[in-house]
């Protein structure tokens, strides 16, 4: 299942609405992106799945500084 290491996100539940206004279920996916992460902190690369919005976030703040706001340990990793 596509899903972000870090924040855990992953697809939710949405609904197609039809010109009738009958709603059928139907899934949202995230977008995901395999990556391969340098983390000057552990002087190695680490290979996350990142969203796209965990990888901008990464660029203003660091791999460390996120993974630490929610939480996560990168040594697993």
């Amino acid at each position: 299942m596509a899903r972000s290491d870090i924040t855990g996100k992953r697809r939710m539940k949405a609904h197609n609405v039809s010109h009738s206004n009958i709603k059928t279920n139907r899934w949202q996916h995230v977008n995901v992106q395999r990556r391969r992460v340098w983390v000057p902190e552990l002087s190695r690369f680490v290979t996350l799945n990142l969203t796209t919005r965990d990888i901008r976030t990464i660029d203003k703040l660091g791999l460390v500084a996120y993974a630490k706001r929610y939480g996560v340990s990168l040594a697993k990793f």
